[in-house]
């Protein structure tokens, strides 16, 4: 599929179906797209789709399954949305950085991904009480096939990344900031129950 040049070939990219309950237009809408008037639209909108398709089924769908209503926050960004953004320190990291991040239609120098900063609605009380995002870092650790994950303090909204050659690595703006795991660390293999007691049973999606 080309580079949507009208509104009609547009519609069509957005119906363009991910998984059983988010679509590609889930993940077009951008807050310095829409301030700067910057269409947030796929150059290579096969390989968005295709990447956007494993995010979908292999992550945002078994957390929704589980957990209830998840909230996208941030999604695809074209590589200009993507430019604008880091030049105006506004939160982006430079292209190259967002390559099988946030661009879904670029890889990087590993391979293919994706990436969405989402918010766990169930998760968002259970925060404002503790102030910890560790339990759901370890709880999505233990049972999805993430590649990276980024927590932020507003909502606990975290970037949730698919790669094909997934890092297996959890960084965090929260206190305490930092890593708090990745394969050379002790405490990444092994089960880490302890610290989500009382989240729900996951739930397959199907």
């Amino acid at each position: 599929m080309r580079k949507p040049e009208s509104v009609k070939a547009l519609e069509t990219l957005g119906r363009e179906r991910l998984s059983k309950s988010f679509f590609m237009r889930d993940f077009l809408y951008s807050e310095v797209a829409n301030f700067y008037g910057i269409p947030n639209i796929p150059e290579n909108s096969d390989l968005a789709i295709a990447n956007g398709k494993r995010l979908c089924e292999e992550l945002l769908e078994p957390l929704q399954a589980t957990f209830g209503r998840i909230t996208i926050r941030s999604g695809y960004r074209s590589p200009e949305v993507n430019r604008v953004c880091n030049e105006k320190k506004l939160g982006c990291a430079r292209n190259e950085a967002n390559f099988a991040g946030h661009i879904w239609d670029y890889p990087d120098q590993t391979g293919h991904g994706a990436m969405a900063c989402v918010v766990v609605n169930w998760y968002c009380d259970r925060y404002e009480q503790t102030g910890e995002w560790q339990p759901l870092a370890w709880w999505i650790h233990d049972h999805l096939p993430y590649s990276t994950m980024e927590f932020f303090s507003n909502l606990c909204a975290f970037n949730l990344g698919w790669h094909e050659k997934p890092k297996r690595r959890i960084d965090s703006y929260i206190e305490p900031k930092g890593c708090l795991t990745q394969p050379s660390m002790e405490n990444h293999e092994g089960e880490h129950s302890k610290w989500y007691s009382g989240f729900p049973k996951q739930i397959t999606s199907h």
